[in-house]
């Protein structure tokens, strides 16, 4: 089970509880209902298990159930039931008085400021509040450049929220676009970057299309932004993940090429950086070929399948448009990686890029589970702006070990965007080794044994230098 808001709940909350079904269970059809000790009837209806997130995570969501206005400090009781016939429990839950609110928190609110092109939402105090003349220019500076870019006038004014936390990767759109803000961002890139791509999305989305694979749409937003968590060059990248050549023995491929039809159909549980760099490097691939109208074209009228499969479907709008199939795509986009020259540097720098953020996605997992790309909470920000919610983006993960070891994964970023790979790995493997101590021992472990201890003692001016921090 999990509770949001993160961190300690407090009296006023309201408190939203995910009850996960075990791994391998299938509890489709069944409900669960919770019940607070001493008070009459359950907090909501019956909830019943669904798939959750981007992972599709089977699940029981109850959101801002449990309202604590009113209750004392302390322990408190919540009863679980699976209906009709599954087992009952009891979890004991600790309520912090209202004096233990953790800033900016006490005052904050949600606050709306509007630009050309967009309506941005934020929460006062944070990051976003002081820096929003400049987030506004960047807004308008990343909606223009799209607009340009897709020959497509943004014609209403596209919803955009600052998370004051990370979330995922740092950006999602579903009905508006949400980017984290914040200055400890330990999942990488920049918010102008993240923005554009998620603006890429969002006009994407309203310019339609009966079928949109998630390839090409993950594709589009990366290659019109010129990269993905950082500028960089498509195809040459792309051609490093490719397996190495026979004979090399200076710059070789990685191997970590995933076949078209396997990431069209799996395009969100393939590893992230691989799949969203072939993605980009195709759809470049495609406009050089085509020309954008053709490719435009072609992507507008794809249409579903019996089957299902989005590598199906891709398959049969190729044929119609360009009267090629998929396999045959796919050995022409890969005689034109192969014509690339790999460099070492640029070798290295993809595989960092790779380990960094499966290595964000690994202390996501073990620390901070909230943020975790296929299952993030995220719960809809317009009810969060109705109900002035703001306990669930603004509290996070804030223990020693979480502090260190977000400092060490944003150091290793700057470092990787320096060229400096040697400092890079060497931050990367302290986090690993932490991450290690707490797979196998715990919390308690990591906090008495953490190598990352010894590195922000020791070396604790160096990593500020590559934060940028004071």
């Amino acid at each position: 089970m999990h509770l949001h808001p993160d961190g300690p709940l407090i009296v006023g909350d309201r408190v939203s509880l995910e009850v996960i079904a075990p791994p391998g269970a299938d509890l489709k059809g069944y409900k669960v209902e919770a019940r607070l000790d001493g008070a009459q009837g359950a907090m909501t209806g019956p909830v019943e298990f669904a798939n959750f997130g981007i992972g599709a995570r089977q699940q029981a969501t109850m959101l801002w159930a449990w309202d604590t206005s009113g209750l004392e400090a302390g322990p408190h009781t919540l009863t679980f039931s699976i209906l009709p016939d599954g087992p009952a429990w009891s979890e004991t839950v600790s309520l912090q008085p209202q004096s233990a609110v953790p800033p900016p928190e006490p005052g904050a609110h949600w606050a709306t400021a509007e630009s050309e092109c967009c309506i941005v939402h934020y929460i006062t105090g944070t990051e976003a509040e002081r820096d929003l003349p400049a987030l506004l220019a960047m807004a308008d500076q990343q909606a223009r450049d799209i607009s340009q870019k897709m020959g497509a006038e943004i014609k209403d004014k596209l919803p955009v929220t600052f998370m004051p936390r990370v979330l995922g990767h740092g950006g999602f759109t579903s009905n508006e676009v949400a980017v984290s803000y914040l200055d400890r961002n330990y999942a990488g890139s920049t918010a102008a970057f993240v923005l554009h791509h998620e603006m890429v999305h969002m006009l994407d989305s309203r310019l339609g299309g009966d079928l949109r694979p998630t390839i090409l749409v993950e594709g589009l937003a990366v290659y019109l932004t010129g990269g993905h968590f950082k500028p960089e060059p498509l195809i040459p990248r792309a051609a490093a993940l490719l397996p190495p050549a026979s004979g090399c023995r200076n710059a070789c491929g990685l191997g970590h090429y995933i076949p078209l039809a396997s990431l069209a159909d799996n395009f969100y549980l393939s590893q992230h950086e691989t799949g969203y760099l072939e993605a980009g490097a195709l759809i470049q691939y495609m406009v050089e070929t085509w020309g954008w109208q053709a490719f435009s074209d072609f992507y507008r009228t794809i249409h579903p399948q019996t089957s299902g499969s989005q590598a199906q479907a891709i398959d049969v709008a190729l044929q119609s448009h360009f009267g090629l199939t998929l396999a045959e795509l796919e050995k022409r986009f890969l005689d034109r990686l192969r014509q690339e020259a790999l460099t070492p540097e640029m070798v290295n720098d993809v595989r960092l890029t790779i380990d960094f953020y499966d290595t964000v996605r690994r202390y996501q997992q073990a620390l901070d589970p909230s943020a975790y790309f296929l299952t993030a909470w995220l719960p809809d920000a317009g009810q969060m702006r109705d109900k002035g919610i703001v306990a669930d983006y603004l509290r996070r993960p804030s223990a020693p070990e979480n502090v260190a070891l977000e400092t060490l994964l944003t150091a290793a970023d700057v470092a990787l965007r320096a060229g400096d790979t040697i400092r890079a790995m060497q931050l990367l493997s302290a986090v690993n080794a932490d991450l290690d101590i707490f797979t196998h021992r715990g919390l308690e472990a990591l906090a008495v044994s953490s190598p990352v201890q010894n590195t922000l003692l020791v070396q604790f001016e160096r990593i500020l230098s590559y934060t940028g921090q004071p």
